[in-house]
C-alpha cells in the first residue's frame, strides 16, 4: 500500500463511494445488522445527522482519491447522562481490507474524540468478527460484555460484543 491519506469526508464528494461500501457491509457481512440496502437520500439525512450533532465522518483515500475505508461515531445512548460517550463504527472497503486502513481510521476518531472532550468511546462488534476484535484490542481497547443472540442474519443468531477505551481521564 502506498501513501493514505485521511480526510474529513463529504456528502458532495464521499456518497457514492460511502453507499457502495456501506451496501456491501449490509448485504455480505455481520458488520451491520441491517437487511436493506441505504439509498442515496438514507445517506444524505446521515450527512445531515452527523454535521448537526458535529460528529465527524473521516475517510482514507488512496493517492487517486478513491476512498478505502470511512469511520465515523455517534450518541451512545440519547441520555444526559451519555453525553460524553460515543459509539463508533468503521467500514472498509473489501478490496482494500486487511492492510491497516482500520486502524488509521480508529486512531484518527478516537483524536477527533479527544479534541471534542468526549469521556469514552463504544465498538459495538460482531462477537464472531476475530479481527475487529483483535484491533480492538490492540488499539486499548477493553472487553465490556457480550449480548447473546441479540441479532438475526444470514439464517443465524449474532452475539455483540461490546468493546470500550476511556479517552480522556477527567471531564
Amino acid at each position: 500500500m502506498n501513501t493514505v491519506n485521511v480526510v474529513e469526508c463529504h456528502f458532495e464528494q464521499h456518497a457514492s463511494q460511502i453507499l457502495t461500501i456501506f451496501n456491501d457491509a449490509i448485504l455480505h457481512s455481520t458488520a451491520l445488522y441491517e437487511y436493506e440496502e441505504r439509498s442515496l437520500q438514507d445517506l444524505e439525512r446521515w450527512f445531515k445527522s452527523k454535521t448537526m450533532h458535529q460528529f465527524p465522518v473521516i475517510g482514507v483515500e488512496d493517492e487517486q482519491g478513491v476512498l478505502m475505508g470511512f469511520a465515523s461515531y455517534g450518541s451512545f445512548r440519547q441520555f444526559p447522562a451519555n453525553l460524553y460517550t460515543v459509539e463508533h463504527s468503521v467500514y472498509v472497503h473489501q478490496a482494500y481490507r486487511g492492510k491497516g486502513l482500520a486502524k488509521e481510521l480508529i486512531k484518527a476518531l478516537t483524536q477527533k474524540a479527544k479534541q471534542q472532550g468526549m469521556h469514552t468511546m463504544i465498538g459495538a462488534i460482531d462477537a464472531s468478527n476475530v479481527a475487529s476484535i483483535a484491533l480492538h484490542n490492540k488499539l486499548g481497547f477493553t472487553h465490556a460484555g457480550t449480548l447473546s443472540e441479540v441479532g438475526f442474519k444470514f439464517g443465524r443468531w449474532l452475539d455483540l460484543a461490546f468493546y470500550q477505551i476511556i479517552l480522556n481521564e477527567q471531564h
